[in-house]
């Protein structure tokens, strides 16, 4: 499989991002991710192909330029919905499954017909789950950046607390992510981005 490069990635943001601003937040918080990524893969680990985490990272979120209206603001009724609009966005410009699964398969901890049905989320009934190591390895990463404003970095606390109003075992699959992955270390990535850690 082709891997796009840095900077096809880059280009594909730059088409889509409606605004400067929105480019910038959401490219941001990519290569954020990338970077906690980055950090978690220091334990080398043969099974994993690295520089497919890397796109998925890169790519994880362009869903969301999908979600922005004119005046920047994020349609946050929907927003669950990004992942499977980046996933469509990707498939449209003719990338790879393997690469268009990591937008619609990274969505919290990972999201089930079940939660689907029962919370009425507006998204085609199915299972969003990471069945990859890079997709795991990307859904884990995206949990330690938020795109708010200012944006920040999430320690395990941080996360664990915000997940768990989405039931126990969103917290339990997440402390199990950690236990298989590790704790990142945040505060040279959250140096390099000028980001607070909360």
């Amino acid at each position: 499989m082709l891997i796009p490069t840095d900077d096809q990635i880059r280009a594909l943001h730059e088409k889509y991002a409606p605004t400067a601003e929105a480019f910038e937040r959401v490219y941001t918080h990519c290569r954020a991710v990338c970077a906690v990524a980055e950090r978690l893969l220091d334990r080398p680990d043969p099974g994993v192909d690295v520089a497919l985490v890397r796109a998925g990272c890169l790519l994880h979120d362009i869903g969301v330029y999908r979600l922005i209206d004119a005046s920047g603001n994020i349609d946050s009724s929907r927003y669950v919905a990004h992942g499977v609009l980046g996933h469509e966005l990707l498939a449209g410009e003719g990338l790879p499954e393997t690469l268009c699964r990591f937008c619609s398969h990274h969505t919290g901890v990972g999201v089930t017909s079940g939660d689907v049905r029962e919370q009425g989320l507006p998204v085609p009934v199915a299972d969003y789950l990471a069945e990859t190591a890079e997709e795991e390895l990307v859904m884990y990463a995206d949990k330690f950046h938020s795109k708010t404003d200012p944006p920040t970095f999430l320690t395990v606390d941080t996360y664990a607390a915000k997940v768990r109003r989405f039931g126990a075992d969103k917290e339990i699959r997440f402390k199990e992510m950690v236990e298989r992955h590790g704790k990142p270390e945040l505060d040279p990535i959250a140096r390099l981005f000028g980001h607070e850690v909360i």
